[in-house]
């Protein structure tokens, strides 16, 4: 899967001599905790929540009310934001761009092609787009978690069931910890039949197999 393929599209920019108080009303507005600056159509820097609050003058401060609002209205998103920005091609793998996010510690990823910024890509966008429908988050179905069913063998007994009980499956992962023999196979199964789960499981408990009904999320 490619960064164009869950990258959010519609994104909100703003240039370079925005007033710090009109950004923050911009992020707050839309929830955003960060928003890309853009002058020309060039990406030029990022400004985040996190900045912008810095950015005011300290509470101990001893200027006025007044003073303090003169003062940030005269602020522009040019003094505040970051101009190294970290950024990524719409044709890099999500598993490199998630790998390019934690190596810089950051939240987001401006997506650039020839030089024109075409896209975000957010933390949103990877448990929305990616983990959610892998975990079977808000997915109708039923789950059925298989003991240290994460081995070739068990996966194929496993399969061999479903395929013979009529069951399609429409998320599949392993999980389990360092120290666990086997890892765990999580199955999302497309069907609200009970009987039909409940057969699932018996016929693997049969084979020795442990597993588990579980609660969709």
């Amino acid at each position: 899967m490619l960064v164009r393929d869950i990258m959010t599209t519609n994104v909100v920019t703003i240039p370079s001599s925005t007033p710090i108080m009109d950004a923050r009303k911009i992020m707050e507005a839309h929830k955003f905790e960060r928003l890309p600056v853009v002058d020309k159509g060039k990406l030029v820097g990022i400004v985040t929540k996190n900045v912008l609050q810095r950015a005011a003058p300290s509470a101990a401060t001893s200027l006025s009310v007044w003073e303090i609002n003169y003062l940030l209205a005269k602020m522009t998103v040019r003094e505040a934001m970051r101009k190294s920005v970290i950024t990524v091609s719409p044709d890099a793998s999500v598993e490199a761009a998630a790998t390019l996010a934690q190596n810089h510690g950051v939240g987001s990823l401006p997506v650039v092609e020839n030089d024109k910024l075409v896209g975000i890509l957010t933390t949103n966008d990877y448990f929305y787009k990616i983990l959610n429908p892998l975990l079977g988050i808000n997915v109708s179905g039923q789950r059925i978690v298989v003991r240290e069913g994460g081995t070739p063998d068990r996966i194929c007994k496993t399969m061999q069931i479903l395929q013979e009980e009529g069951v399609a499956v429409k998320a599949i992962y392993t999980s389990g910890t360092e120290d666990a023999a086997e890892k765990d196979l999580f199955l999302h199964l497309d069907t609200e039949d009970m009987k039909k789960v409940t057969t699932i499981n018996e016929r693997l408990g049969k084979m020795g197999i442990r597993s588990d009904v579980r609660e969709p999320v």
